[in-house]
């Protein structure tokens, strides 16, 4: 059944000033939302003042502020000031829900909080007949994310749990599963006979920015590779669903993830970009990396002997998010010259979503020799639906396809544990480099990584 009210924990937060009132506005634009919206922050704001701050939110948006639909907003919202920790703050939450049996709270909130909260919303009667989405990181190992999954489960069972991350949210992510299955050419190359090696990429040309005290405590791994990264090799390597409904979808990644070999700090390498010791917030003898490079191993009739490289960085030579899945070599080569052997190349975004076939083609003139070239299957410069109106609209009427589930987040946890707290210090790197030497040893058995020259 729909969600019959929004609460927003956290209304008054730098997440829902960026993200979450522009999805919002969308939402209504789309006619997605028609429900009570119940701002919940301890800032000692008003009603007025959440009121200015959505507008001011909305007038920074890359869409603006669409008058009609900031209107209706502002006819949904409810506001309630107090601290997460008081009864008395539920109970006047449990005052402005009214009539409503079916509500959706959204903790943009520090998991610290996520326990404290669930608990209150279960015993002043809120959570009865809710769901609850909640914002990564969900752990900071799997201790915690084990510990944060029982706090909320005291709460709501796992079937009302939405855990979001964004990047399930994201159209390009999205695209991959339709592209895959789809489309039947691709099924009988898709598999350890044909596929050499996978890599998938997530580099910034940015810093850590104002940011550095929160990634001292998360580092490259924690940030993005546990998360965005592994979801993203669950779409690459995972069977057919049934059937795309969620729990369907679901199992299929998670076989994924149980495949996938416990790492070991021998597939990792570590970097830290020169200058990062200096950010605003980071400890001058800082451990923390700034950039990771992972070798996976699925243990799986599809991909056995296949390895997946994963690396991530800032302040990298690009901006860019990309997948490269590079087939086989023929077996034999009847003409001269070197040309690539054949990819697929998935371009997921900031700026630009592609897919793409590298392939070889005769040279024009007299000599048989090949030329590589791309064959684009689609090439687009923007994301056609923002990923947190696409995740919250999908919470709203209990669609958990896009989110992470409870033994999914244990076992991608469960791959990285052996990474965390690692003693030894990050291999430097300049900013606007490929990142640490190091990285291409551990991808040379099967080439070089994309370069971001090609990006």
């Amino acid at each position: 059944m729909p969600a019959d009210a929004l609460v927003l924990f956290g209304a008054t937060g730098d997440l829902a000033h960026k993200k979450i009132f522009p999805a919002l506005q969308g939402l209504i634009q789309r006619r997605a939302l028609d429900v009570p919206v119940i701002g919940v922050a301890r800032g000692g704001f008003s009603l007025d003042r959440l009121r200015e701050r959505i507008r001011d939110s909305l007038d920074r948006s890359p869409a603006g502020r669409d008058g009609d639909a900031y209107t209706r907003l502002v006819e949904l919202l409810r506001y309630v000031d107090g601290d997460y920790r008081e009864p008395a703050t539920f109970r006047a939450l449990r005052e402005r829900l009214g009539a409503a049996a079916r509500p959706l709270h959204y903790l943009a909130l520090p998991p610290s909080l996520f326990g404290v909260v669930a608990n209150q919303l279960r015993e002043s009667g809120c959570a009865t007949g809710a769901s609850v989405v909640v914002e990564k990181p969900f752990g900071r190992d799997l201790a915690s994310a084990t510990t944060l999954n029982d706090a909320l489960h005291r709460s709501f069972p796992e079937a009302a749990v939405f855990r979001i991350d964004h990047y399930l949210g994201k159209e390009s992510v999205q695209n991959l599963l339709f592209f895959r299955f789809a489309n039947t050419f691709l099924e009988p190359i898709w598999n350890r006979n044909y596929v050499e090696h996978v890599q998938v990429t997530m580099a910034e040309t940015f810093g850590v920015e104002t940011r550095g005290k929160l990634y001292e405590e998360l580092g490259a791994i924690r940030d993005v590779v546990q998360n965005h990264l592994l979801q993203v090799v669950a779409h690459l390597a995972m069977e057919p669903p049934v059937a795309m409904h969620a729990d369907a979808l679901l199992d299929e990644k998670i076989k994924v993830f149980k495949a996938i070999r416990t790492a070991t700090p021998a597939d990792l390498v570590r970097g830290q970009y020169r200058g990062y010791r200096g950010e605003s917030g980071v400890a001058p003898d800082s451990n923390v990396e700034t950039y990771a490079a992972l070798r996976l191993r699925i243990d799986s009739w599809r991909w056995a002997g296949v390895p997946f490289y994963l690396r991530a960085g800032k302040r990298l030579g690009a901006t860019a998010t990309e997948v490269l899945v590079t087939l086989k070599r023929p077996p034999q080569q009847l003409f001269a010259g070197n040309v690539a052997p054949n990819y697929l190349r998935f371009r997921l975004g900031p700026d630009r979503v592609a897919i793409a076939l590298g392939a070889a083609a005769k040279r024009p003139g007299v000599a048989m020799l090949g030329r590589d070239v791309e064959l684009f299957v689609c090439n687009a410069s923007t994301e056609e639906l923002d990923a947190y109106e696409r995740l919250i609209g999908a919470a709203l009427v209990g669609d958990r396809s896009l989110f992470a589930r409870d033994d999914g987040v244990l076992e991608a946890w469960r791959i990285v544990e052996p990474l965390l707290g690692a003693k030894d210090s990050p291999q430097p790197y300049d900013p606007g480099s490929a990142g640490p030497a190091a990285a291409d040893a551990l991808i040379a058995p099967f080439g070089a990584w994309r370069s971001f020259d090609d990006v």
